[in-house]
C-alpha cells in the first residue's frame, strides 16, 4: 500500500475543490498538493452540467438577492467570468444570450420596477423591458398572455457555463505550474480523515496519505467527514434534488427567470437554451427533499442518516417550515412534479408562467438531469441556512459546503482558503496577481 506526503490535500473533485487546487498552484509557493475523487472523473456530480441550472449567477436576475449579497456574488462571478475568457473558453464553457427575469400581473410588475431602480446601478447594462418590447426579444413570452408583463435583464451578457468543463480546465492548467507537485487521484475515495500529531492522515483504498493542511470540498459528504471527526455536530444536512423539464429549442432563446416567493427557500422555476443538450430548452429546478447524499446513487441513505443527525431541534425546523401554508403547499407540489403520469400537467401549470402557449406535447421529464445541494440546518439556532456553510477549525482542516451559487463563487470561496491555508503554514501569497488576474473589473 502506498503512503504520500502532500503540503495540502484537498477532498472533492467539482468545482469548488478544483478551483482551490488551481490557485494554490498559481498563487502560492506550496511546493505539493494533491486533489482526491472519488468517482473516475472530475466533476461527476453537482458540478456536471446535467445536474445545475447552467447559470453564472451574478445577481441581476435572481430576484431572491439582497443588493447586499447581489454586490459580493457579482464580484465572484466576474473573477469566474475573467478566468473564462482570459483562457479562451468563450463559446466552448462561457456563453453569451439574452437573460432576463419576468414580473407577471400588476403586484410583480410592480416589483420588478422597484428592483430595476435600485439594482441598475450595480448593474450598469441592466434595462427594463415592456411588454411589446418583449413581443420582439421574446415573443413566446407574450403569446396567449393577458395579464401585463415586464422584465429586467440584458441582452449581450454572459449568463451561461458549463461548470464542469471548467473545473476540468482548473485541474489542467493547475498541473502545468512549473516546480510544483499537483497531482491528482480519481477513484479514489477518502473513507476517513485522523488527526497525527501536528499533521492529517487520509485514509483511502490507495493507502494513507498526509497533509499538513486538509480541505474537503466533497458537497454533501463535507459534513459526513466532519461529523466523523467530531467536527460540526451543530449542523445537519438536508439534502434538495432538483429536476429539470425538456422542450424543443425554439421554445425560448433567452435565460428567463421568475419572481422568488421571498417565504420560499428555495429558487423559482426559470427556462433557458440548455447548453449541453443541443436543441431543448429546459424549465425547472423543481425541490424535491431527499434522504440520501448523491441524487442517482441509492448507496448513500445510510449516509445521509449520519449526516442530517436527527434531533428535537432539527424537527423543530421541519415543524415550522409546515406550519406555513405557502412552503407546505410547495412542498407537496415539488413531491407531485416527481410522479410519472401526472408529473407532466401540474409542471405546466408552472411552466406556462413563462411560456403561457406550452402544452403537455411540449414537454418531457429531463431523465437523470438534476443534482442535490446540501442544505444546512443550523440545530442550535433551529434555522435553515442559505447559501455556503464552511466549518473552520483552526486546527488546519476546512469542511465547505456550498450550495447555489457556490458554481459561480468558487473563484471567491477558493480565496478564502488560500487565506486561510497560507496564514497557517506560514507560506507566500500572491494576492497581488490574483487580483490582476481574476478580480480586474469586478
Amino acid at each position: 500500500m502506498e503512503q504520500h506526503y502532500y503540503n495540502v490535500i484537498i477532498v472533492g473533485g467539482g468545482i469548488s475543490g478544483t478551483a482551490l487546487f488551481y490557485e494554490l498552484s498559481k498563487y502560492t509557493d506550496i511546493e505539493s498538493m494533491a486533489l482526491f475523487e472519488k468517482y473516475s472523473r472530475i466533476a461527476p456530480l453537482n458540478s456536471n452540467g446535467k445536474n445545475n441550472s447552467q447559470t453564472l449567477h451574478c445577481g441581476d436576475i435572481e430576484t431572491n438577492y439582497t443588493i447586499e449579497k447581489a454586490e459580493k456574488v457579482k464580484k465572484t462571478a466576474q473573477m469566474l467570468s475573467n478566468y473564462a475568457i482570459k483562457n479562451g473558453y468563450k463559446d466552448k464553457y462561457i456563453f453569451k444570450f439574452p437573460k432576463m427575469v419576468i414580473g407577471v400581473g400588476d403586484e410583480e410588475v410592480e416589483f420588478i420596477k422597484k428592483r430595476y431602480e435600485k439594482f441598475s446601478s450595480l448593474y450598469g447594462y441592466l434595462k427594463l423591458f415592456t411588454k411589446e418590447e418583449l413581443s420582439k426579444i421574446e415573443p413566446k413570452l407574450i403569446e396567449g398572455r393577458k395579464e401585463d408583463i415586464v422584465a429586467m435583464g440584458a441582452l449581450d451578457e454572459y449568463c451561461a457555463m458549463d461548470f464542469g468543463g471548467i473545473a476540468e480546465t482548473f485541474v489542467e492548467n493547475a498541473q502545468k505550474t512549473k516546480d510544483k507537485v499537483c497531482d491528482l487521484y480519481l477513484s479514489t475515495e477518502v473513507y476517513d480523515i485522523e488527526k497525527k500529531g501536528n499533521k492529517y492522515m487520509l485514509n483511502t483504498p490507495r493507502g494513507q496519505f498526509f497533509a499538513d493542511y486538509v480541505v474537503v470540498d466533497a458537497g454533501a459528504h463535507s459534513l459526513l467527514l466532519a461529523h466523523k471527526m467530531g467536527y460540526g455536530k451543530e449542523y445537519s444536512c438536508l439534502p434538495i434534488g432538483g429536476s429539470f423539464y425538456y422542450a424543443p429549442a425554439s421554445i425560448l432563446g433567452s435565460k428567463v427567470y421568475t419572481v422568488q416567493n421571498d417565504k420560499l427557500p428555495f429558487a423559482a422555476i426559470h427556462g433557458d437554451p440548455d447548453i449541453l443538450a443541443k436543441g431543448k430548452t429546459r424549465f425547472g429546478p423543481t425541490a424535491l427533499a431527499l434522504p440520501k447524499l448523491e441524487r442517482y446513487r441509492d448507496t448513500t441513505y445510510i449516509d445521509f442518516i449520519e449526516a442530517f443527525s436527527p434531533d428535537k431541534n432539527v424537527l423543530k425546523v421541519f415543524y415550522d417550515l409546515l406550519s406555513d401554508e405557502d412552503i407546505r403547499d410547495y412542498i407537496f407540489k415539488n413531491m407531485m412534479f416527481e410522479v410519472p403520469g401526472i408529473r407532466k400537467g401540474l409542471f405546466l401549470k408552472e411552466a406556462k408562467k413563462i411560456v403561457p402557449t406550452l402544452t403537455e406535447d411540449d414537454i418531457e421529464f429531463a431523465d437523470h438531469v438534476g443534482g442535490l445541494r446540501p442544505q444546512i440546518i443550523d440545530k442550535k439556532n433551529r434555522k435553515l441556512l442559505l447559501g455556503e456553510a464552511k466549518i473552520d477549525t483552526k486546527e488546519g482542516i476546512v469542511f465547505n459546503m456550498t450550495p447555489s451559487p457556490g458554481a459561480t463563487s468558487c473563484l471567491g470561496n477558493a480565496l478564502k482558503d488560500v487565506e486561510l491555508i497560507s496564514t497557517y503554514l506560514n507560506c507566500r501569497f500572491d494576492r497581488g496577481r490574483l487580483e490582476e488576474e481574476l478580480m480586474k473589473g469586478a
